[in-house]
């Protein structure tokens, strides 16, 4: 009985780190065997203290650490416990960098980032401001673009309103369809600053509407967007559209080929599945110069990665 609570003890204590270096010594080897028999509870009193001093001692006190350790920890907090740990650590909690850090790290492009700031200024104030303005342009995108316009946190410009759409992740993709819509202007800015070169033309259409959410049904809209798509990819890639014979209208009619297909590719409604075969003949009917080898590798990229607009 003696030699198993032994064991336990001796089990836990590797567990949780608190075996002492002495104890592992050459002289504990020669005397393994009479303290198994003899000294059985001294293991567990030692594990026991030593648990005791650990609570007694609690969290590392961050200001007993180096500043920008500290700093680097408190870095890993949201903005909700970055406000809790300032209830202990005032002065680091409070830092602007980390506040700074928060705000951009969230909410990529604002125009007052680069402006002079005025006395009393802070990082953490702006926080608050772009929380409540993002909230209020997921229920009204008019009145939310409105709130940071008069707050000079944005300037009344369509590329400035533009980079502040693309570098930010907590706008409602819904709100945003319908503010771009009305928002043509926004809408021609937004599509500059996509980087397709260099991309087959299925993943760049991806990255497209994972910042420009695709309508959910074929109109005017998801007609507008697929020809601004068009014009950029081509403006990214000349080479590529002049030795593939690529040009806006050719990646227009490829687009709606790849929606097409992805449709079909994708419901559970269609049995009879387009066909690779079937796929090549389609488009190239629509787009004579593109070579078949070309729309081959388009319908692979489909049936391995998936839909297009997803």
């Amino acid at each position: 009985m003696g030699q198993g609570l032994w064991r336990v003890a001796r089990n836990q204590q590797f567990q949780q780190g608190y075996i002492d270096q002495s104890f592992l010594s050459a002289e504990h080897d020669s005397n393994m065997n009479h303290r198994r028999h003899t000294q059985g509870g001294i293991d567990l009193y030692h594990l026991l203290k030593a648990r005791k001093a650990k609570d007694e001692q609690g969290f590392i006190n961050l200001e007993m650490l180096p500043p920008e350790l500290s700093l680097t920890i408190l870095s890993y907090l949201n903005a909700t416990d970055l406000c809790l740990a300032s209830c202990v650590w005032q002065d680091l909690a409070n830092d602007e960098l980390l506040w700074q850090g928060l705000c951009k790290s969230t909410w990529g492009h604002c125009s007052i980032y680069s402006k002079r700031h005025p006395p009393g200024f802070s990082y953490r104030n702006l926080y608050m401001r772009l929380d409540e303005g993002s909230l209020t342009f997921n229920a009204n995108p008019v009145e939310g673009v409105e709130y940071f316009l008069s707050r000079g946190i944005l300037d009344d410009s369509p590329k400035e309103i533009a980079k502040f759409i693309f570098y930010t992740r907590t706008l409602n993709w819904k709100k945003l369809r319908i503010y771009l819509d009305e928002r043509r202007d926004v809408l021609d800015e937004l599509v500059t600053l996509h980087n397709f070169s260099n991309q087959f033309l299925p993943n760049a259409l991806r990255e497209f509407f994972r910042h420009i959410h695709a309508p959910e049904e074929r109109g005017e809209y998801l007609e507008t967007l697929i020809t601004k798509f068009s014009h950029r990819f081509c403006a990214c890639n000349p080479t590529l559209a002049r030795d593939l014979g690529l040009s806006p209208d050719a990646v227009y009619v490829l687009c709606y080929s790849l929606i097409l297909l992805s449709i079909d590719l994708a419901s559970p409604h269609v049995k009879n599945k387009m066909s690779k075969r079937e796929f090549i003949r389609n488009t190239r009917r629509a787009a004579q110069n593109i070579s078949e080898e070309f729309v081959g590798h388009l319908y692979d990229n489909i049936y391995l990665v998936g839909h297009v607009a997803v």
